[in-house]
């Protein structure tokens, strides 16, 4: 069965998720969804203290981000409109299961399972991972105020977080395929043949049938 192409992509903070999807938005001519990261009122404040404020911020990325997919699902997907988006809502989960504890955690837990239940289904997941070392030189090159906070210990356990997370993604969906590229290897940015090479694995992926 083909299904309209639904690409997210996704990992740590820094590892360059927004420049990779508008660069396949605009080779592919899909449509880009983006996540909302400045307008988060509690950011600044959970960088200074991640417990005090974990929940807020959470909460507030997790209604963004389902209204985000919601109006996708109406206006793209559901009309056969390809769409490559720079987050896949599981992230929440990711974030929130180090941040967030005890009782709250289930909390946001089941208000998750809720309003995850029927959202759309990414057909393709691009994962981007990275040293410490290259990510916190790409979030110092960015230049986002709020981000001057991230403690590297921090970082560094998220990282860890996603990779745990994607295998076990992988593992309970065989039928998503999941592109792999070490950002330390390869710079889509800085170098044109890095980029061609992943827009080439994107393409032989989608003409594989498998999201086409």
């Amino acid at each position: 069965m083909k299904h309209t192409p639904f690409i997210t992509v996704e990992g740590p903070i820094g590892v360059g998720k927004t420049t990779l999807a508008q660069a396949i938005a605009n080779h592919l001519d899909y449509k880009l969804l983006k996540e909302i990261v400045d307008e988060n009122p509690f950011l600044g404040k959970f960088y200074e203290d991640i417990e005090e404020w974990s929940f807020q911020t959470e909460m507030f990325f997790l209604c963004n981000r389902f209204k985000q997919l919601e109006d996708i699902q109406l206006k793209y997907i559901q009309k056969h409109k390809p769409v490559v988006a720079d987050y896949h809502i599981f992230k929440n989960l990711i974030f929130a299961q180090r941040t967030i504890k005890d009782a709250k955690f289930n909390k946001y837990k089941d208000i998750y399972s809720i309003l995850t239940a029927d959202m759309p289904r990414p057909n393709m997941v691009i994962y981007l991972d990275a040293s410490l070392e290259t990510l916190l030189d790409r979030i110092a090159l960015r230049g986002r105020e709020f981000e001057k906070n991230i403690s590297h210990p921090y970082l560094k356990q998220l990282s860890e977080d996603y990779a745990t997370f994607m295998n076990e993604f992988e593992a309970a969906h065989p039928d998503i395929p999941v592109l792999r590229f070490n950002g330390d290897e390869i710079d889509f940015v800085l170098r044109k043949d890095d980029l061609d090479y992943v827009l080439t694995s994107v393409s032989n992926q989608l003409q594989k049938g498998v999201c086409s």
